[in-house]
């Protein structure tokens, strides 16, 4: 009887497993469950029988013969996990385990957790001389989870870390401090603060005191320091859709085409032309730049947001720099996302496999070309070493592309902008003629109905009566506290849109096409998308003759029957267990323990020690060595706590549990290896 499994792997977005039952001995017969879709945890509770029997007794072919008893012990029972797979490569091979009848003849019945096996490949024995040699270096780490409670403390203090002032006494900020690498903090850090929503003011705080270290406009954020690992991870997190709305398409066509673009003379093939390629290289950098300088509206909310303090806190340090509010958002964006993707799509799944020699080379080309149009700087050629790349950059050379980037840059910095009329020039996003319903008129009839020339820049949305023409009406981007679409019933016209206003004042307006009213739609969420007062529910319908169509309420004032679509496609929901990442956060701190107690020692002496720094302290960073101490005493403490938990946990959890047990399952090597030590420990085996 195969009864259920837990936990197995999602492959490739989908877990649709079923079991196959193998008795193996001198013959095989192999029995199927059904399948069961879109679960990793199947219940299957299906019985198979086999029946061995010697041949004198029976003579079927479906059953077992065999000459022996001493036979049955060689046979075994199989059960193998599979993922039903639509793909031409057959399903995925998921997971075994083998049961020897050996076993199972000392007891009748068995129930028990098995943990899944890699598969056995039998007895293919090779001399060892006829394969090569691979040299690994594996780091396995293993965490258990508590539940929530218990991390609550340390939780705490690490969620603090945004409002703590100094931010570099802060446990996130000392976390970074202590860990070898820095990447090893800000991955946990990181998707904590995403769970909590918590992430845009750590990181504007870390980032803001980045800022003030930094000297000279052109370094900033070109180190590795916290802050950049942070915004890395995040951009990662938070951007994985947004690369596959704008990138992936024409990396596809890229890697299935096969275009040469090689234009370094040396490395030219033969039969290849110079000038054929640089035009084929020219279009993909041109599509991509603009795939990418069009992307605008749907870049996540979060990293938008991001960007926006970043830019702040570079405007604000270096006044006499009028582009470095661009090159601080320039710096992640372009060199440290979009080039990135480019260069390794695989590494961002963008494509499954590393690409081929020819289409890297394309790729590395393109990646070169986007990240010095982004980065924005004053002489262009000048940036390659080679010339053959300076002399194709010429094509790029017009204000155009210095200008596309801009609005961009502006547009991505400026959706969490609390004070909109803070740029100095507002940047128009869209525009175009549309169907508009009077607003506040009584009688509802098709004269209500005119055509305008909409615009929408990042201060307000307005519409006049033709192109340069007074604006007629003009709605700040502070009073959209919604836009959804209008059912086709309210006024039986298609591509229909609504705009809601403070004191319920609504603005219906039908677009020329489905694509354009999914456009509008897009972007005028995307720039009201921080309003504080947004709505939750809406009407899908009007409010005609007496009544909301929708629901049949009689109040014009009643709140919505419906809950707003609110966000874009691109703010999607991350699958993160807070409680897991605070696990991983403590593991670290409790490896790094040496290091938070020399940062200890480092407060002590720079608080009661005012002249030159002992050289082993000098690596931290310490502002304020009074408020760090506090936090690290915290820290200490709360790692302390939970490591005694995990010792309690550990003693407890061998005594009281059985072999084959959900929690042990049979496998499982850390059970027998406690046994092992027990054993030697006291001449009790458990």
């Amino acid at each position: 009887r195969v009864l259920e499994c837990q936990g197995l792997p999602i492959v490739n977005g989908q877990c649709d497993p079923y079991a196959t039952v193998t008795l193996a001995g001198p013959s095989r017969q192999v029995l199927h469950t059904k399948v069961k879709k879109k679960t990793n945890n199947p219940h299957f509770d299906e019985v198979f029988y086999f029946e061995v029997t010697r041949p004198s007794s029976y003579n079927k072919k479906s059953h077992f013969d065999i000459e022996d008893v001493d036979e049955v012990d060689k046979m075994e029972i199989r059960v193998d996990l599979w993922n039903a797979s639509n793909l031409k490569f057959g399903d995925e091979f998921l997971g075994e385990l083998r049961l020897p009848l050996k076993f199972l003849r000392q007891s009748s019945s068995y129930e028990a957790w098995y943990f899944l096996q890699p598969r056995d490949n039998g007895n293919k024995s090779l001399k060892p001389d006829d394969l090569g040699s691979l040299r690994l270096n594996v780091v396995y780490t293993e965490d258990h989870v508590f539940s929530s409670d218990y991390y609550s403390p340390l939780r705490d203090v690490l969620l603090k870390s945004a409002d703590v002032e100094p931010v570099s006494a802060s446990a996130a900020h000392i976390l970074g401090e202590v860990c070898r690498e820095k990447q090893e903090a800000a991955i946990p850090l990181v998707r904590l603060f995403l769970h909590y929503g918590r992430i845009v003011p750590f990181i504007s705080a870390i980032a803001n005191a980045e800022v003030k270290r930094t000297q000279d406009p052109n370094t900033i954020f070109r180190g590795n320091s916290l802050t950049s690992k942070c915004i890395d991870e995040t951009m990662k997190l938070a951007g994985m859709h947004y690369l596959q709305v704008t990138l992936k398409p024409i990396i596809d066509e890229i890697c299935q085409v096969h275009k040469p673009c090689e234009i370094d003379p040396v490395k030219l093939k033969d039969g290849e032309n110079l000038e054929n390629n640089r035009e084929n290289l020219r279009q993909y950098v041109d599509r991509i730049f603009t795939v990418i300088t069009k992307s605008g509206v749907s870049c996540p909310t979060v990293m938008c947001d991001i960007f926006f303090s970043l830019r702040e806190s570079a405007a604000k340090r270096f006044q006499g720099d009028p582009d470095v509010r661009y090159t601080a958002v320039s710096s992640f964006i372009f060199l440290r996302f979009f080039a990135p993707a480019i260069l390794s799509p695989n590494l961002f799944q963008l494509t499954p496999h590393h690409p081929d020699p020819q289409t890297s080379r394309t790729l590395t080309l393109i990646s070169k070309t986007i990240q010095t149009l982004g980065s924005l700087s004053k002489s262009k050629s000048a940036n390659f070493k080679e010339s053959y790349m300076a002399t194709f950059y010429d094509y790029f050379n017009e204000q155009k592309y210095a200008d596309a980037v801009k609005n961009f840059l502006d547009l991505i910095s400026s959706s969490g902008r609390r004070d909109h009329k803070s740029i100095e020039q507002p940047i128009l996003l869209k525009e175009g003629f549309m169907i508009k319903r009077a607003q506040g008129r009584k009688r509802f009839g098709m004269k209500n109905f005119k055509k305008r020339w909409f615009r929408l820049t990042n201060h307000e949305f307005t519409y006049q009566k033709s192109k340069g023409d007074h604006p007629l009406c003009s709605i700040p981007i502070e009073n959209i506290l919604a836009v959804e679409r209008l059912e086709e019933e309210s006024f039986k016209m298609k591509n229909m849109f609504q705009v809601i206003q403070p004191e319920r004042r609504v603005l219906y307006i039908q677009a020329n096409n489905c694509v354009e009213a999914k456009d509008w739609i897009d972007i005028l969420t995307k720039v009201s998308q921080c309003n504080k007062k947004r709505l939750t529910v809406y009407h899908p319908s009007a409010y005609l003759n007496g009544h909301w169509l929708c629901c049949k309420a009689t109040a014009d004032n009643t709140p919505g029957c419906t809950p707003c679509t609110g966000g874009l496609p691109a703010n999607i929901q991350l699958d993160i267990d807070g409680d897991r990442e605070t696990e991983r956060i403590y593991s670290l701190f409790n490896l790094y323990m040496p290091k938070l107690e020399k940062m200890q020692e480092a407060c002590g002496s720079k608080s009661v020690y005012d002249g030159p720094e002992e050289e082993e302290y000098s690596t931290f960073i310490i502002d304020d060595p009074k408020e760090t101490y506090k936090t690290l005493k915290l820290i200490i403490e709360g790692v302390g706590t939970l490591e005694q938990e995990h010792a309690q946990y550990k003693r407890d959890k061998f005594k009281k549990t059985k072999y084959g047990s959900q929690e042990h399952p049979i496998g499982d090597k850390s059970f027998q290896t406690y046994i092992r030590q027990q054993s030697e420990i006291s001449a009790h085996s458990i």
